[in-house]
């Protein structure tokens, strides 16, 4: 019994995320940040994401609150963004609300962790 009440407790997921899941819930990203996460006009580039400094990209003019966040984009931040971008970094111009599940979150992390750089 204590067993299982400390798994409940555990905050990181006791399996595995899903990165085929995430491709395909990478689709509502790809409307801007293009199919294979290599930006477009309105978005920037996810490929390559995990260990980026947040708002650095030289290509895309990125928001004030973005640039000055000081987030090195690791899985827990970037998940913790996609369940809910406002809620991570107030003042983001991303037009997403957010996934708002943790694990899709994980899932599409989990994706673009798989994308050339």
């Amino acid at each position: 019994m204590r067993l299982a009440i400390l798994l409940l407790l555990l905050p990181l997921p006791l399996f595995a995320a899903d990165s085929g899941h995430g491709k395909q819930l990478f689709l509502q990203c790809a409307a801007c940040h293009g199919d294979h996460g290599q930006g477009s006009e309105t978005a920037p580039p996810l490929a390559g994401v995990i260990g980026r400094k947040a708002g650095s990209t030289e290509d895309f003019r990125y928001s004030p609150a973005m640039k000055r966040s000081g987030i090195t984009w690791d899985e827990a931040s970037l998940q913790a963004f996609i369940v809910s971008p406002q809620a991570k970094l107030k003042g983001t111009r991303m037009p997403f609300d957010g996934m708002g599940n943790e694990a899709d979150a994980a899932d599409v992390v989990a994706f673009l962790k798989e994308l050339p750089n």
